[in-house]
């Protein structure tokens, strides 16, 4: 791995708050993401399976996890199953975890080789009644393919009818939205490898360059710094490129005058960074462009405010409804009548800001946590108001990185990344 080794304590820890959820005599079991094949010999590069690495800081494929803290017999009270190295693989594939170097990342003593896992398993499933089952249940999962995962619950299940299923989700999903110091510590060096790309390409863009040098720029910087790769597929999108979405083309020529989004974030030892700028190709705004774009920082500056704990997520995006409503207002986007006559399920202003203010963030740029739940201290939000504006050939929009804390406002990860216009603009003419 291209990240230094994170302090073990931090997987101790999370293994730990979750037992302490579990029923008596049940177990839970995680395994890793499979590594996808494209065609032929060729594969998509590995990605470890966020909740095996939250307990463990496994970060190899082909691993399994087992948590059983009423085991009667001591050391299988927290198992790893690994794959087998030897030579060859090493020599092949590169040096794969022994059972030494398990330990020392992820605290656990007890580590089998994989093919000794149905025997272990069947001495504790006959000592268990429950067994918690890993299931996707995040609020935007859309997953098609068959995962390893999937296939073990269907094992674990076939083979196994007579216990009492539990699922490991719910839990996970409170405790992995509340991060640790380590973990703030790690989401942090992502973002500041975030900084540094954004910097670079200050300097770079000018007119004519395109849109995928400005992401290749990006990525340079990222991997210069240990992050192995972007969080999530970049946006790099010039003119009204901006006003899609989830526009990942990257493949269009920058032009004079026009304004570039930029929503890219550096990752950096699986936690995410997401970051979003907009800023001028010729390095200057128009007072047009600069006036959308304050009226933008102005909504998220308000937003950000009001994460604190206790906040209820619902409420949170209606009073942000209301402060971009006024912005848009006075700047002529809306009018009197668009708002008295709006459809409260989709209001005025959904026209030019369509998305939510904030989501989750953490080891998953979209990460757990449930909605319907107060915020708490030490959960993670992004805050990305936008203004969308076809018509003009542009849209705007703006994004931090924050963390709740108990009292007074949220710690912003980013309040080093340049975000006022003046500021880029001094920084583009520099």
């Amino acid at each position: 791995m291209k990240y230094h080794q994170i302090n073990a304590n931090l997987f101790v820890k999370n293994r730990r708050n979750f037992a302490n959820k579990m029923t008596s005599k049940s177990l839970a079991v995680f395994n890793s993401n499979d590594t996808y094949p494209i065609s032929a010999d060729s594969t998509m590069p590995f990605e470890q399976h966020r909740d095996i690495f939250y307990l463990s800081g496994v970060d190899q494929e082909e691993s399994i996890l087992v948590l059983f803290p009423d085991c009667p017999k001591e050391k299988h009270r927290e198992i790893l199953f690994l794959k087998e190295t030897n030579e060859h693989i090493a020599i092949w594939e590169g040096e794969k975890l022994t059972k030494e170097k398990a330990f020392e990342t992820s605290g656990i003593k007890t580590v089998y080789w994989l093919q000794d896992m149905e025997k272990i398993m069947f001495e504790i499933m006959t000592q268990c009644d429950t067994v918690y089952i890993n299931t996707n249940e995040h609020y935007r999962a859309n997953v098609e393919t068959e995962t390893r995962e999937d296939r073990f619950t269907k094992w674990i299940k076939d083979k196994y009818p007579a216990h009492s299923v539990a699922k490991s989700n719910p839990i996970l999903q409170r405790l992995r939205s509340v991060k640790d110091p380590i973990e703030l510590d790690l989401i942090q060096q992502a973002c500041d490898i975030t900084e540094k790309g954004f910097r670079r390409i200050l300097s770079f863009v000018k007119p004519d360059v395109w849109e995928f040098e400005i992401e290749a720029e990006f990525m340079h910087e990222f991997l210069r710094n240990r992050s192995k790769k972007f969080a999530y597929t970049p946006i790099v999108a010039s003119g009204n490129n901006a006003n899609v979405l989830h526009y990942i083309e990257n493949n269009q020529q920058c032009k004079a005058g026009d304004l570039i989004l930029l929503d890219v974030g550096a990752e950096y030892a699986n936690y995410s960074s997401d970051m979003t700028r907009t800023i001028p190709v010729s390095g200057r705004f128009t007072d047009r462009q600069k006036a959308v774009y304050n009226a933008v920082l102005n909504v998220k500056n308000e937003a950000t405010k009001m994460l604190i704990p206790g906040t209820d997520w619902a409420e949170y995006h209606a009073e942000v409804g209301k402060i971009m409503t006024s912005e848009l207002l006075n700047l002529g986007l809306l009018n009197k009548a668009d708002v008295q006559n709006e459809d409260s399920e989709w209001p005025a202003y959904k026209k030019y800001f369509m998305h939510g203010t904030s989501h989750h963030m953490g080891l998953d740029t979209h990460d757990y946590g449930i909605l319907t739940e107060p915020m708490q201290e030490n959960m993670v939000f992004t805050v990305e108001p936008a203004i969308y504006i076809p018509k003009e050939g542009f849209g705007i929009r703006l994004e931090d990185d924050v963390v709740i804390q108990k009292t007074g406002v949220p710690f912003n990860l980013m309040k080093n990344i340049p975000l006022e216009a003046d500021e880029i603009e001094d920084l583009m003419n520099s």
